[in-house]
């Protein structure tokens, strides 16, 4: 702003001398026309009072708003390039708060908020079930449920039927194990996308004894074929069996939350060898246009009582007995299957970002509220000389927004790497990573926040200066002048808001350090899990025929691997603890009575060799192991864990010779053993009562003939377990029994085990993250406010001292603040913390939302920091010369 005055004629030119105020430049002269003797002009950032406009070549009369709006920015612009420092701090403030902010967002956009990639995906759900009466709360599709839902329904305009599955691919190259899919022939038509070449199934296809068919995804297309149209038409053994590729899928299709797997197959289930029952399969369905989900379930609700009536029940259960299961409909939207449970912890991280977020606002808005009372006289002056509030505010609010805009798009940059990192740590199973990006929503939002967090913090200043009090600074005299109360009030407001929220983060964080040390805590059941290799086989009908000779090749091979140098002992098991595979089933005991129809609880059966809990390091709690013999005889023996021995029959040893069965056609199985419990379903979670079964045995769940497992897990006790030497003597000891069998899904066992508490780790992660940036914001803007309340009663402290008052009282004087200030946000903390652990407490385990350690742990934590931060810049008072001080004024 410059102001002259001139004494000249009309129409006369002369020199006219002006002085600039501080955020306008330095001397300068002006030559123009003036308007008339004696009179003054005002010159307002360079737009005089009357109307004219003056531009870096002199005054013109008029002026385009688009022209004012450029040189208003380009005042801006020399404003902030005048104030490195300043503008340095605010930008990389800013910066991280919607860099962090934009980088959790776009994750939760590409998971949740984001349509699913299928045409219509709105019409899509899954078809699911409930059995109160096993309390059974997710139950999934069955091949009678499936027949009747496909023929008989009025809602649903395709409907498809799928389970997971892994195929031993042989004949081209090497022999390799690939993640398929077996499905119906309505998925891929209920999914809606189209093949990049060929066809889909047909109901043809799906049907049993027709031509073994087989459709390529895109990336496997890639990997083994090299992408060749010639693929078409082509046959690939699978699993012994000769398969005609019929079609590929495009590079854009992902079969929902599934990201390795190779190949589609048929199912090609036979309705007439279909008993009720065998719920291991996933169903999804399109609905018809206008039907909704309440419609939906009311149509599955009618046809589950035609299942019942068209199927008969598996061979040693009753009818009654399923219909005390109670199954009822669990129609949902697709993405819920897709999604799953992860919902809960990205709007928690992405809560905890825009707490950061607002932080790094009032922190900004603090930095603009110093800067601002640097310019009050300025500002003051041209409210006196007629610049309206309007137009101060819209120049305030201007600067802010520039700050936000070039602030957002260095946070874009920052968001871009820190979405690196993020993918990098994201727990296993995260779906939908393939569609997590900085796309076009990811931009608007930053963009967004960005204007927001200008407009947010821009307005505290506005407010403060540009309003009713623009007036008063020509009357409370010059620079030196203690400051009131009044003008302490705002900074303080904001610091006492970063506190609290610095404070809710904190206890957020340390509530998930002490979920993961009490998940570190748990005994998993098992020992030394990083000296457990596990892999997987199948050996195909094809290959061996004959279950009792499978068994002995898989025992041939349990040898050859024993022999190996280091290895001190082997087994096999249907599933290895923790890897996501479950299959539960009801047990009698035989001394106990069940009334008629009656269902005892669920448990989860594992099939597993001699040697197994030997090699896991799974403790021995009462009688003995089983042995070779018993496996190929049949004998009917079992072994169970602790919890479901003491849940019968009160103390382990106890169990030692009672019987269990599944059907009430199967033999009694004597209890040989009983083990410790394993938290087969993760840390976080109670360890099941678990049923050990010999792999081979005969008359079990009804079925009368001898049943084995030609896909099982190998797990290996070695302390060379992981390395690459050891690796390949292992594959070399499997392919001297057989060359067609190649190991899959090779892990340690402690990779299970991390891979349970991956989400707690990677929550804890990212909640520290926010904590740490959260209280490294707060301490800055503490420390800025004790300094600048420093800096503005050096008159003050002068008097003080001058008076007699010892340097050390003045420093504890300024620390006190800053105590004050935190207490009074760790205390609104405290209540916006009991409201967030709503969200959180889903989260935490073997840890109350509310532990009062923690609390306390955060307390003194901020308050020690808030000390630090106090302490530091008050020490400045001690420096004082009051002479120097008084002079000043």
């Amino acid at each position: 702003m410059i102001i002259g005055d001139a004494t000249a004629s009309v129409n006369a030119r002369a020199a006219l001398s002006v002085r600039a105020l501080p955020d306008a430049g330095t001397w300068g002269e002006f030559q123009g026309e003036l308007p008339a003797a004696g009179s003054r002009i005002f010159f307002l950032f360079g737009f005089p009072a009357t109307n004219l406009s003056c531009g870096t070549g002199g005054v013109s009369q008029g002026g385009e708003p688009l022209s004012f709006l450029a040189s208003q920015l380009r005042q801006v612009m020399r404003r902030l390039g005048r104030a490195p420092m300043f503008t340095a701090i605010t930008l990389v403030t800013l910066a991280a708060g919607v860099g962090a902010s934009t980088a959790v967002f776009s994750v939760l956009e590409g998971v949740v908020l984001k349509p699913l990639p299928y045409p219509y995906p709105e019409h899509l759900v899954g078809v699911w079930h409930t059995a109160p009466g096993l309390n059974w709360l997710d139950v999934n599709m069955a091949p009678s449920n499936y027949f009747v839902y496909r023929d008989q329904n009025r809602t649903f305009q395709s409907l498809g039927m799928y389970r997971h599955d892994s195929v031993t691919i042989t004949g081209v190259a090497e022999p390799e194990q690939v993640p398929a899919l077996d499905v119906t022939d309505g998925v891929l038509e209920t999914l809606g996308v189209p093949p990049l070449i060929g066809r889909w199934f047909t109901r043809q296809d799906d049907t049993p004894g027709a031509p073994e068919t087989a459709i390529l995804l895109y990336g496997y297309w890639q990997h083994k074929f090299g992408g060749s149209p010639s693929v078409m038409g082509r046959t690939i053994l699978v699993d012994g069996k000769q398969r005609q590729i019929v079609g590929v899928m495009p590079r854009r299709f992902r079969f929902l939350n599934v990201s390795d797997t190779g190949l589609l197959l048929p199912l090609q289930l036979d309705p007439s060898k279909t008993f009720l029952g065998n719920f291991s399969f996933e169903g999804l369905a399109r609905l018809k246009p206008g039907a909704t989900l309440k419609q939906a379930n009311a149509d599955v609700a009618r046809m589950l009582p035609i299942v019942m009536r068209s199927f008969s029940p598996p061979p040693g259960f009753s009818l009654d007995l399923l219909k005390k299961a109670r199954i009822a409909p669990n129609v949902h939207p697709l993405e819920q299957d897709v999604v799953g449970n992860v919902v809960k912890l990205l709007w928690v991280l992405m809560g905890s970002m825009v707490l950061v977020l607002l932080i790094a606002c009032a922190n900004v808005a603090n930095l603009l509220l110093v800067r601002a009372e640097g310019r009050q006289q300025e500002l003051t002056v041209r409210a006196a000389l007629g610049a309206s509030r309007v137009r101060i505010a819209g120049e305030l609010l201007l600067e802010s927004a520039v700050i936000g805009i070039i602030g957002g798009a260095l946070g874009l940059g920052i968001a871009w790497g820190g979405l690196r990192l993020l993918l990098a740590m994201a727990p296993a199973g995260l779906p939908r990573l393939a569609d997590i990006g900085i796309d076009v929503p990811v931009l608007l939002f930053a963009l967004l926040i960005s204007l927001l967090a200008g407009l947010l913090f821009g307005c505290i200043p506005v407010l403060k200066y540009a309003g009713a009090h623009a007036g008063t600074g020509l009357r409370e005299g010059g620079r030196t002048l203690s400051q009131s109360r009044e003008r302490h009030r705002a900074r303080n407001a904001l610091v006492i808001v970063q506190a609290a929220l610095a404070f809710v983060l904190l206890v957020c964080s340390g509530l998930m350090i002490r979920t993961f040390r009490a998940l570190t805590q748990v005994n998993p059941g098992f020992v030394r899990p990083a000296d457990v290799q596990t892999f997987r086989l199948e050996i195909n009908d094809s290959d061996v025929s004959g279950t009792e000779r499978v068994l002995r090749v898989q025992e041939q091979i349990l040898r050859k691997i024993a022999a190996i140098p280091g290895v001190s002992s082997a087994g096999m098991t249907s599933t290895v603890p923790m890897d996501g595979n479950s299959w539960i089933d009801p047990i009698y005991a035989e001394d106990h009575s069940y009334s008629q129809g009656q269902l005892p609880p669920l448990r989860r059966f594992v099939m597993v060799s001699p040697g197994y809990f030997q090699t896991m390091g799974i403790p021995l709690v009462a009688g003995r192991d089983l042995t070779w013999a018993e496996s190929y005889n049949k004998t009917p023996v079992t072994i169970v864990s602790e919890k479901l021995a003491r849940e019968y029959w009160g103390e382990p040893e106890m169990a030692l010779g009672k019987r269990i069965r599944v059907a009430n056609t199967d033999d009694w199985r004597e209890i040989i053993g009983v083990v410790g419990d394993v938290h087969d379903e993760g840390m976080d979670k109670a360890a099941p009562a678990d049923v050990y079964w010999p792999i081979l045995r005969v008359r079990f769940e009804g079925d009368p003939k001898v049943e084995g497992r030609r896909y099982m897990a190998y797990a290996i006790r070695s302390p060379r377990a992981g390395s690459q030497t050891f690796l390949k003597e292992v594959r070399q000891a499997v392919w001297s029994v057989d060359a067609n069998l190649p190991p899959s899904h090779v892990h340690k066992l402690d990779y299970f085990s991390r891979q349970s508490m991956a989400r707690t780790s990677f929550t804890l992660v990212m909640l520290g993250i926010a904590g740490a940036m959260a209280l490294l914001l707060g301490t800055v803007g503490l420390y800025g406010v004790i300094a600048y309340s420093v800096s503005q009663r050096t008159r003050e402290i002068g008097i003080r001292i001058a008076l007699g008052a010892r340097r050390q009282e003045l420093t504890a004087m300024f620390v006190r603040q800053g105590l004050r200030l935190t207490g009074v946000g760790i205390i609104g903390g405290l209540a916006a913390a009991f409201a967030a652990m709503r969200l959180l407490s889903s989260l935490l385990f073997n840890v109350s939302p509310f532990d009062p350690a923690t609390y306390a742990a955060v307390t003194v934590a901020l308050a020690a920091t808030a000390l630090l931060a106090s302490y530091l810049p008050s020490r400045q008072a001690q420096a004082v010369d009051p002479i120097e001080a008084l002079r000043a004024e």
